[in-house]
């Protein structure tokens, strides 16, 4: 445990994954961009809650404003730094925290989209390591506190994918592994590129219906016509992905062909995809107010990651020679949302043509 680990975002997966490795005895330090988080951690620690009474934890790591980051020079070099920071800050906070690594030091992109070569372009990919966090629902609903909205993974599904770019197991992800592994499953992966587009998928599935509408997942899954969307959009991420060429894993609990099959027009298909997402809906493993973290980020008035979900399916899709209308059309309006212009309402995505 004398790997010195950084965090770059102490929201709510670097707050979660953070603050769970300072309790198990890491050396952690989260960085974060919210002063009065920082503060609040500071004075009372950072309280993690979960589904359960055993989840319930207050972390005491060391967490630094942004404007404090010189101070990490006094001390060892960062071994590990996590960027946990939402796509559009990737680039920055890379940069900020690049100086500070070891020699053999390495970045981890713990974040929703596919920021990795934007993290190699700053630190190079010899240095750069991808996790993906899937069905994790964790929300910073108030400044130092993390609470998470679904039940653990443990042995029922596998939370935490990590990998390195080549696809080769390496003892770094290994030892990586092992450190993630005590909050809840994880697997060493030979796909991350798949698994990343995966997970964009099931992304964009939930997180720009939930900004568009303002509805819990759980409301919009049990909509028929923002589900049927929902599996439109779904099904225009996996024939773009596997244009591209990405060995595409299970969309949570949906099989990508069925999926793809479902949005193409499939009748039985559909009906397939259908009964699964309300099967999966009705199971109860999640709270009915769990919103993924654009419907959060609505909420609370912040800039979406919609153009880094839904508008890179479209862009990948335009590259590939692929239309992608459905998110398209969510992409143009979760913005006109984000901007003020209409209002977040389940209208907006159940009369939705493209």
């Amino acid at each position: 445990m004398d790997q010195r680990i950084a965090f770059m975002g102490a929201g709510a997966v670097g707050g979660y994954v953070g603050g769970h490795l300072a309790h198990f005895g890491y050396d952690v330090t989260l960085i974060d961009p919210w002063p009065e988080n920082v503060e609040a951690v500071r004075a009372r620690g950072l309280e993690i809650s979960g589904m359960t009474p055993e989840e319930h934890l207050v972390a005491r790591p060391k967490i630094l404003h942004i404007t404090e980051v010189q101070g990490i020079a006094k001390a060892k070099p960062v071994d590990i730094a996590f960027i946990c920071m939402k796509s559009y800050d990737t680039e920055w906070a890379t940069q900020m925290i690049r100086q500070y690594l070891a020699p053999d030091g390495f970045v981890v992109s713990l974040q929703n989209c596919i920021n990795e070569d934007r993290i190699a372009a700053i630190v190079g990919w010899g240095r750069t390591v991808g996790c993906v966090a899937s069905h994790i629902e964790v929300e910073l609903y108030e400044a130092g506190k993390v609470r998470r909205m679904v039940q653990k993974g443990g042995a029922h599904y596998t939370v935490f994918r990590l990998g390195e770019v080549h696809g080769r197991i390496t003892k770094r992800v290994e030892d990586v592994a092992e450190m993630i592994g005590k909050i809840d499953s994880i697997k060493v992966t030979g796909n991350l590129w798949g698994e990343r587009w995966t997970k964009l998928a099931m992304n964009a599935m939930a997180n720009g219906i939930s900004a568009a509408t303002g509805l819990s997942s759980v409301d919009a899954n049990r909509n028929d016509a923002i589900r049927r969307f929902a599996i439109q959009l779904g099904g225009e991420a996996v024939r773009i992905g596997r244009a591209l060429g990405y060995a595409i894993e299970t969309i949570g609990n949906l099989d990508p062909v069925r999926l793809e099959a479902a949005a193409g027009g499939d009748g039985v298909a559909l009906a397939e995809i259908d009964a699964v997402i309300l099967a999966g809906t009705n199971a109860r493993r999640r709270s009915a107010d769990q919103r993924p973290s654009m419907g959060q980020d609505m909420r609370k008035g912040r800039r979406t990651e919609i153009e880094f979900m839904n508008g890179f399916i479209v862009a990948k899709g335009r590259e590939a020679g692929l239309a992608a209308p459905a998110n398209a059309a969510l992409t143009a309006t979760v913005l006109r949302v984000e901007r003020g212009e209409i209002p977040p309402r389940a209208e907006n995505v159940s009369t939705l043509r493209w």
